[in-house]
């Protein structure tokens, strides 16, 4: 993909943008020391080495010129024309929106998804523009950094990675984790250097054998390398395992490029004859994308001394896909011609790769209160996803926990509604069953079937939730209200920091009890805050399960129930 510098020497437009962003910024300093203008050209950079059009790299370098200068957005209507100046607003209107961990700013959350599924480019240029100030954090004072970086693995991250574009995805979880969580990043730091050292040195002795297997095969190659485990997603890993590090397989994994899909599935082979296999544990995201357009060969083999190694498989072009996703498709038309610049014409992202977006658009419509859509796009869009799968091949993106509920409702409402059973993998399993990435659904219905309040008990998606009730209450106003059973509320008394009500909101919701209310206020007496979060339900085991994790965290001084 071309530089800046290139790109400003057959296109007009982002050349006059260059010398206009360069001049206004003129005399700026960032709190780093360097000019202000520093920042607007690494955005720049940035779009242009994805490939974008010339309008979105020309947006990109006057992104601030209306929030930072006496410049408005009529001149830049005038100057770059109304599709520039569009951009350009986006741009700034997300530049007002700062998620601090609560709800006070949901309705300014709201604004920026919707900028988002308006036009893509608006977040694309956003993303370019967060990766340098994500760069440059150090600069900011302690408390700014903190939000910066929290607001990042909140937002910032997960949009990323559901763009498919998981090298920005990676790189801003990088460099947001020590700031969000600098305990543990020490000691990521103090107890896994070694072992990633140890992991890499075992996997070079390795490479010469699979080079020459791959050669007495004729597998042309492009590139092998190595894939270390980033420290965020390897913390994560961690707290599912104990922190055991002796049970993370993937810390250094093997990455082989090869030219073909063809040399892909012959790869595969030739890595399965020199080790063994690990049972399921070989994932072909070729056959089977993710939802995301993420596309390659996944495998874990048992190799020598014992050890377990994971392998990646793919072609440059799916590389390059999976490092920028939906960026990449909108490369130019003759991405590999700089003549295109000339043209500045740009291909529209894929359909399929952006339908969540386009999910998303119009399903916003359903929900009046902003905090009520806060609270469903957190579960259904920045969570954990798995990838169900229909009988008839289709790939269908759920949050993890989700059930057959809620894949049914997924599919058509009218199927969700009338939902009997259903089979995974070819077996009967109740209703409630935590679907798994790869399972295979089918949905089993009967005319007469009428959704059961029980359902709200376990299904995880805003989708079925909402069409569930909408049901129960068309069948009886008053049969949710009288059927319905007492319900828990737990009072947490916190010390106030940035993140302690999204931590108490995410160990109550991952052990799957629906929050119908959660409210945080200052205790009058001292200055701790007091958190109540209403659970729907009456299990008393199951608050006591969640009050031992809560006690885990460090800000949590007091913690009590009652049933309301």
């Amino acid at each position: 993909m071309p530089t800046l510098s290139e790109v400003r020497k057959t296109s007009e437009l982002v050349d006059r943008a260059y010398k206009f962003a360069e001049k206004t910024h003129r005399g700026q300093k960032r709190q780093t020391g360097e000019s202000y203008f520093s920042h607007v050209e690494a955005t720049a950079e940035c779009l242009a080495g994805w490939g974008l059009d010339e309008t979105t790299i020309a947006a990109g370098l006057l992104h601030d010129v209306i929030e930072d200068t006496p410049v408005t957005d009529d001149d830049v209507r005038k100057i770059f024309g109304q599709e520039v100046k569009r951009l350009v607003d986006g741009v700034t209107k997300l530049g007002t929106v700062k998620y601090r961990g609560d709800k006070t700013q949901a309705d300014n959350l709201r604004k920026l998804i919707l900028a988002m599924a308006e036009d893509l480019r608006v977040i694309l240029i956003k993303l370019a523009d967060r990766l340098h100030n994500m760069e440059t954090l150090w600069a900011l004072p302690p408390d700014k950094r903190e939000r910066v970086a929290v607001e990042t693995l909140e937002i910032y991250t997960p949009l990323a990675y559901r763009l498919g574009m998981q090298g920005l995805s990676g790189q801003l979880q990088d460099l947001a984790f020590p700031y969000a969580y600098p305990d543990e990043y020490k000691w990521l730091v103090e107890n896994i250097k070694e072992r990633y050292e140890e992991r890499e040195t075992y996997l070079k002795k390795l490479k010469p054998k699979v080079e020459r297997a791959l050669e007495e095969n004729n597998i042309e190659v492009s590139s092998i390398d190595f894939r270390a485990k980033r420290y965020a997603s390897l913390y994560k890993k961690l707290l599912k395992n104990n922190m055991d590090i002796d049970k993370i397989h993937d810390l250094v994994a093997f990455r082989i490029i090869v030219k073909d899909v063809e040399s892909c599935y012959g790869t595969l082979g030739v890595i399965h004859n020199l080790w063994p296999p690990l049972p399921g544990k070989i994932k072909d995201y070729i056959a089977t994308p993710k939802p995301n357009g993420y596309r390659s060969l996944h495998t874990t083999v048992l190799g020598p001394d014992e050890k377990i190694i994971e392998f990646q498989i793919r072609t440059e072009e799916m590389h390059y896909e999976a490092e920028n996703g939906i960026a990449a498709s909108w490369a130019y038309e003759e991405s590999k011609d700089t003549k295109a610049y000339r043209k500045g014409r740009a291909a529209r992202a894929n359909v399929n790769e952006a339908a969540w977006v386009e999910q998303l658009r119009s399903w916003q419509k359903d929900f009046a209160d902003p905090n009520e859509f806060i609270d469903a796009f957190k579960i259904d869009f920045l969570t954990d996803s798995i990838f169900a799968i229909t009988p008839k091949g289709e790939v269908v993106d759920l949050p993890l926990g989700a059930t057959p509920v809620d894949f049914a409702y997924h599919i058509h409402s009218d199927i969700g509604s009338h939902c009997a059973g259903a089979k995974v993998n070819g077996k009967i399993v109740p209703l409630d069953y935590k679907l798994e990435s790869t399972d295979v659904v089918e949905i089993i219905t009967q005319k007469n079937k009428k959704p059961s309040a029980s359902w709200l008990d376990f299904v995880v998606t805003s989708n079925a939730k909402g069409h569930i009730r909408n049901a129960l209450h068309k069948d009886s106003k008053d049969n949710l209200i009288t059927t319905r059973k007492q319900m828990i509320e737990l009072k947490i008394v916190v010390e106030n920091r940035v993140g302690i009500l999204r931590d108490v909101s995410n160990i109550i919701s991952r052990s799957h009890v629906n929050i119908v209310t959660l409210t945080s206020a200052p205790r009058e007496r001292d200055s701790y805050h007091v958190i109540k979060a209403l659970c729907d339900t009456d299990n008393k085991n199951k608050i006591l399960k969640i009050m031992l994790k809560l006690k885990g965290l460090k800000a949590v001084k007091e913690i009590d129930y009652r049933f309301a």
